[in-house]
């Protein structure tokens, strides 16, 4: 029998010829579009890791440190899902995590033209990362960061389109942003 390397990334061992994939966002908040997704690619993977990409730039509506703990929340059921945050760029981040793929959801074709042209870079900066589709069920179809924001920005109820770990405390923050 032949001894296969041990590989030590982030504080959980893996094992050369895992297939990894890097699931990259912001998950502000994370939605249950996001979700599904990720439970979709579960069978296809051994290890997804979730990756909050941190852009100094972009303003977001919750800390890292809640999305984080959220999304840690969610998928504390999930042993083949790992949580982790990034700086720069998601190709860098799959090379140190040792990724050979990237996984993207679309929800209409308008994401395919966008994703296609960042798949497409990350292939030649990432040395050949892959990027992994999938179509966005019917049901998550219509459902984003942006207009889940949106509506908890309003005040409105965001609980459709947002896993039910998240229901108290967006509820929590809504009513804290909004009775003063």
């Amino acid at each position: 029998m032949v001894a296969v390397p041990r590989l030590e990334v982030g504080n959980l061992p893996y094992i050369r010829n895992m297939k990894i994939i890097v699931f990259p966002g912001s998950f502000d908040p994370i939605t249950t579009g996001h979700v599904d997704i990720v439970e979709r690619a579960l069978p296809l993977f051994d290890k997804i890791i979730i990756g909050v990409g941190v852009n100094s730039q972009k303003k977001t509506l919750f800390d890292l440190d809640r999305r984080l703990q959220w999304l840690h929340e969610v998928f504390k059921k999930q042993d083949k899902v790992e949580i982790a945050s990034f700086e720069n760029l998601t190709a860098h981040f799959c090379k140190k995590v040792e990724a050979g793929y990237l996984l993207r959801g679309l929800r209409n074709a308008s994401d395919f033209d966008y994703e296609k042209t960042i798949s497409q870079l990350n292939s030649i900066v990432g040395d050949g990362l892959d990027t992994v589709f999938l179509i966005s069920r019917p049901e998550f179809s219509h459902i984003s960061s942006t207009i889940v924001r949106e509506i908890i920005k309003g005040g409105g109820d965001a609980s459709p389109f947002i896993p039910q770990a998240l229901h108290i405390p967006v509820k929590t923050y809504v009513e804290t942003h909004h009775s003063q």
